[in-house]
């Protein structure tokens, strides 16, 4: 047999040839895991964008007939002044890191400055953004009904611009007090070693919205004649085919707003966490949706079959499931919707007991269930699993950040709500009159005067 020889000038263009192929492969893997990470985030984007159709329908039906294109004229507020404010200081706030870093906020990137150097961050805003604008809605169907337009319209801009921004960059950012790299290249918050667990926004996005609605709601004060035994049927709901097709549209929405919280697609280890967080996205809501409905049926009078809160148990156990989804089995994603279904139950009949005027149960659902969502991370999920958990059930020590972390959010959310709502309600900016009131804001101030034109009967031809 003959043999081949080689050179060593041939072995050198080989070797220079396979180093070049690989770097080659190299590029284009790192191309198509971008350009999966893009069209994942961008789809999860969308989703959560759809979820402000969810709350419009939700609210729409919650109010009363005369205040329908009102409400919905603050819903489209929320997001067109959400978004922009999201542009402008909300994004450089809550995820504009800078070289030398603080714990408190951010402040780079104003006006998207450098994301051309860094073009993954337009999808990173864009998905934030609808995170951001989400927030301030909770807030306006609270508060429906006896609002004024420039009032809400106000704290959407500072909600937008600061509040919410700042408690993103403690538990998102990599760099704030509630999770960060410490010197020694360990994680963890200023109390302890263990990170903030919130891995879709239980407290950075449900009890921010949750916190500013309820005190929205106290210093607004409640409707005209919304506690008069004689009137209180004339509060209900208008439309209940509305507010269940909002909590489908919230729900369907949902699939963004958690799955899509990998951030990322290009892996095994991310498309197998937006699985189990996609099915406990599904389980949680089902039992606290089912709790809620069995107990008005049973034990709460009028012992009746109420549709509306059987929406509300629904969305209280998303809310409930959205922190932890990521860290926690199946059986647990159960306990935590069935615990955050009997919280809303509880909160909204304190609220009422106190005669809080929340129109659409936004602190039930967000404030309470996403403080739930909060500290059932603390408690749940089995650090020996793989999944990120640290709960105190199976000896981690995730629980005393998480109620850190409560703790600052109601301080951060309830001190600033109050110094900006406030002085609003004082200078005649913030509550309608009772004479505006009881005409109902689409006569009074919208063109055309109902959201719903009149049933005409055709006239018959001869």
């Amino acid at each position: 047999m003959s043999s081949v020889t080689y050179s060593d000038g041939d072995l050198a263009t080989y070797a220079a040839q396979i180093t070049a192929q690989k770097a080659a492969l190299d590029s284009m893997e790192a191309g198509y895991a971008e350009s999966l990470d893009t069209i994942w985030m961008l789809l999860a984007s969308m989703l959560v964008f759809f979820m402000h159709a969810g709350f419009s329908l939700l609210e729409a039906g919650s109010v009363r007939f005369k205040n329908t294109q009102n409400i919905l004229a603050k819903n489209l507020l929320v997001v067109t002044v959400g978004f922009l404010c999201w542009y402008v200081f909300g994004y450089p706030f809550a995820l504009g890191t800078p070289e030398k870093s603080n714990k408190f906020m951010g402040h780079t990137n104003f006006f998207m400055d450098g994301f051309w150097d860094s073009k993954s961050n337009f999808r990173v805003w864009f998905f934030q953004g609808a995170f951001c604008a989400t927030a301030a809605t909770i807030v306006s169907g609270a508060m429906a009904e006896r609002t004024a337009l420039k009032g809400f319209a106000i704290y959407t801009a500072l909600m937008t611009s600061l509040i919410y921004p700042v408690v993103v960059y403690w538990a998102w950012s990599g760099e704030g007090f509630l999770n960060y790299t410490k010197d020694s290249g360990e994680g963890g918050s200023v109390v302890s070693t263990a990170g903030y667990i919130d891995f879709a926004g239980s407290g950075v996005v449900h009890m921010v919205g949750g916190i500013g609605a309820v005190i929205g709601a106290v210093v607004v004060g409640p409707r005209k004649d919304r506690f008069d035994p004689a009137r209180e049927a004339e509060f209900d709901a208008h439309n209940i085919p509305f507010v269940v097709l909002g909590t489908f549209c919230l729900w369907f929405g949902w699939y963004g707003f958690n799955p899509g919280s990998t951030l990322a697609m290009h892996d095994e280890g991310t498309a197998y966490t937006a699985g189990i967080v996609a099915v406990n996205t599904t389980i949680a809501p089902c039992i606290a949706g089912l709790t809620v409905f069995l107990v008005k049926i049973f034990v709460m009078p009028p012992k009746a079959l109420d549709v509306g809160a059987f929406c509300n148990g629904i969305l209280a156990g998303l809310v409930s499931i959205t922190g932890p989804c990521a860290v926690v089995k199946t059986w647990e994603a159960v306990l935590i919707g069935f615990i955050g279904g009997c919280f809303y139950l509880g909160a909204s009949f304190a609220l009422q007991k106190a005669k809080v005027d929340d129109v659409v149960d936004a602190f039930s659902v967000h404030g309470v269930c996403g403080f739930w969502g909060v500290v059932s991370a603390g408690f749940f999920g089995d650090p020996d699993h793989g999944m990120g958990g640290n709960g105190a059930f199976y000896g981690g020590n995730a629980a005393g950040t998480q109620w850190f972390a409560v703790l600052m959010i109601v301080l951060w959310v309830g001190v600033l709500s109050v110094v900006i709502l406030v002085p609003l309600r004082l200078i005649g900016f913030l509550r309608l009159s009772d004479e505006f009131q009881e005409m109902g804001a689409d006569e009074a101030e919208h063109s055309p005067s109902k959201a719903y034109a009149p049933h005409v009967e055709p006239t018959s031809q001869a």
